[in-house]
């Protein structure tokens, strides 16, 4: 099995910067790729940023320049970095797996919030 932690949200001025974590441990070799989505209040969980073996990565526009996922060596911990946030980046950031065990399927954190504030 795969679990999924995820630190580093909290309160930022709009500009600021944050970097989020997502520790993974377990079965961590049967993770295909990961991802950052959020949700705001009232909306629907969005994809931010995905990361796949080989570090091919790809965003939503609205956080592309802004924000970049990245992963260590080892898939231990994967990051979201962002930079001049904005009070529409306010949301709670929750951490994706997709493993892949004879068939694929989701494994989620239970999430950071970010607040974008002055």
């Amino acid at each position: 099995q795969v679990q999924l932690v995820e630190s580093g949200g909290g309160l930022v001025q709009p500009g600021g910067s944050l970097r989020l974590s997502c520790a993974v441990s377990g079965s961590i070799a049967t993770v295909v790729a990961m991802g950052w989505y959020r949700q705001a209040p009232g909306k629907q969980r969005e994809l931010v940023a995905k990361i796949t073996r080989g570090d091919r990565t790809n965003y939503a526009d609205f956080v592309k320049g802004r924000f970049t996922i990245s992963a260590d060596s080892a898939w231990n911990t994967v990051y979201l970095q962002m930079i001049g946030l904005k009070p529409e980046d306010t949301a709670v950031y929750y951490c994706k797996a997709e493993v892949f065990v004879s068939t694929q399927f989701e494994i989620w954190g239970r999430g950071t919030p970010v607040t974008v504030s002055s």
